[in-house]
């Protein structure tokens, strides 16, 4: 059984690990979307501290972080296409997972309870952007039913922005 879970301080040294695993990850698959400047340890600290940090766990053991922000995202203001929606949204940033997680669709188990944390707070749209190298993430976006709305740029470079309305 996995739950998606409000992550707490004493948490944080392993988010971070996870943060750095998919660093890692994304390195192996030939590309560099987070540098060691972003997401760093104080970001991380502050998701947490602004109860925006996710972990999801099976068994009590964190096998997942992310950032869910339901107070929207500055950067997706100005987007080259269009959103599909005007209505309030959650952002999803920052998602990885530890490496004894990959390989076991827990990615879609994570979209599935992040569908679910949002539809209880009453909110029906999301939105998340990924790097264009980042073709794994694109497949898990599409597979989980968001759509390709256009560019964005976050954190100084372009970025696929997609939407999903729940």
């Amino acid at each position: 059984m996995y739950s998606l879970e409000l992550a707490n301080s004493k948490e944080l040294e392993v988010c971070y690990e996870i943060i750095e695993e998919g660093r890692a990850f994304q390195k192996e698959q030939g590309f560099v979307q987070w540098t060691e400047a972003y997401p760093n340890r104080d970001t991380i600290e502050a998701d947490i501290e602004k109860k925006k940090g996710y972990v999801i766990k099976a068994q009590q053991e964190i096998l997942g972080y992310m950032c869910i922000d339901f107070d929207g995202e500055p950067a997706y203001d100005d987007i080259k296409g269009a959103w599909r929606s005007d209505a309030p949204y959650a952002v999803v940033h920052r998602m990885a997972f530890s490496k004894k997680a990959r390989g076991k669709g827990i990615a879609d188990i994570a979209f599935g309870l992040i569908d679910e944390l949002c539809i209880n707070k009453g909110v029906k749209y999301n939105r998340v952007d990924t790097d264009f190298p980042n073709k794994r993430m694109q497949h898990i976006l599409k597979k989980n039913g968001y759509v390709y709305c256009g560019t964005i740029v976050f954190q100084n470079g372009d970025k696929l922005a997609y939407d999903k309305l729940l």
